[in-house]
């Protein structure tokens, strides 16, 4: 199965320079190991080595890399190669497909009281519990659990083995033993939203948690009772958000991040990967803070000098300019 150059110009646009539309792609590689027939991209002009040396048929180019590229052979010439390889492999993907898929596995498990919009899908194994509800065109691949009364929004992706409404994490010490407090909350969970393999987003306490709209989750994460996600917010794999932190939108939290709980992040925040986020961010920006473990009472002493060391380092600089000085008036 393949497609033509033409058909991909004019799906996505894009001009097409040194090719001809009638050549026909049969996939989509790596411009390392693309081969006649393969269409490719380079996002970063440090890999222009490998564009020289690429034997794809087609390449993705911003207008930067255009000469460089012509040089090579074809090239579909886009302002943002990495967004245009994105949408390629959408393209792709509906031209491939065997069909959408809609309804109601016959190994699903769903509540008679539960909405499935007659557009969505519930994949093999999934469970759909009392009062939840899922949106048009959104599909749950295998053994989905989404518990009571939890909703989700149109166009969602929802990966095997998500687990969406579990209990949160909520005791009351009581006697050196614990007494469980019932969460009456349940998840709200927008529109485009993407859930990656093995993801837990839990019920809320009293109030939901929410996940807003085109949130991306990657897979093994942790979102617990109360949460609030703002839109358009990426987090990466194995990263774990406690109880009733707020996130803003357009944010991005590297893998294995971990941010505790009553937080309030800005929107427009960019935290590293294994960074712990132990107080709140008001404001945008990037934010890092990888330490080697220690004794506890020792970290917090180091991790309290560490603040200021900038400071420290000031105050060297001017006692050294001061000394300099001192010395040039003798």
């Amino acid at each position: 199965m393949s497609l033509r150059l033409g058909q991909i110009i004019h799906e996505l646009g894009g001009d097409l320079e040194g090719g001809n539309a009638e050549s026909e792609i049969l996939r989509i590689a790596p411009l390392e190991s693309a081969g006649p027939g393969d269409l490719a991209f380079l996002n970063n002009p440090r890999y222009q080595n490998q564009l020289a040396a690429s034997r794809a048929a087609c390449v993705i180019v911003a207008p930067a890399m255009r000469e460089v590229a012509l040089a090579r052979g074809a090239c579909i010439v886009t302002p943002d190669p990495y967004v245009y390889f994105a949408r390629v492999t959408q393209l792709w993907k509906r031209a491939h497909a065997q069909g959408p898929e809609q309804g109601i596995h016959p190994s699903a498990v769903v509540h008679a009281d539960a909405q499935v919009h007659p557009t969505a899908y519930v994949g093999p194994l999934c469970v759909v519990e009392c009062g939840a509800r899922i949106g048009a065109d959104t599909v749950l691949k295998s053994r989905v659990n989404v518990g009571e009364r939890c909703i989700i929004g149109d166009r969602c992706i929802v990966h095997p083995g998500v687990v969406i409404g579990a209990d949160g994490f909520g005791f009351a010490p009581h006697q050196g033993d614990w007494v469980k407090i019932e969460q009456l909350g349940a998840v709200r969970i927008g529109n485009d939203v993407e859930i990656g393999a093995n993801t837990c987003i839990d019920r809320g306490a009293l109030e939901d948690t929410v996940i807003e709209d085109s949130v991306k989750l990657d897979n093994l994460i942790q979102i617990a009772h109360n949460v609030h996600i703002g839109h358009h917010t990426a987090m990466a794999g194995c990263t774990a958000v406690a109880g009733s932190t707020k996130i803003g939108a357009h944010c991005m939290i590297a893998g294995a991040a971990s941010i505790i709980g009553h937080l309030h992040i800005a929107d427009n925040v960019h935290i590293s990967t294994n960074t712990v986020v132990m107080r709140s961010i008001p404001q945008a920006g990037h934010y890092t803070g990888v330490f080697p473990f220690d004794d506890n009472a020792n970290w917090e002493k180091n991790a309290a000098t560490l603040r200021q060391l900038y400071k420290l380092r000031e105050r060297v600089k001017a006692l050294e300019q001061r000394i300099k000085n001192d010395g040039s008036d003798r």
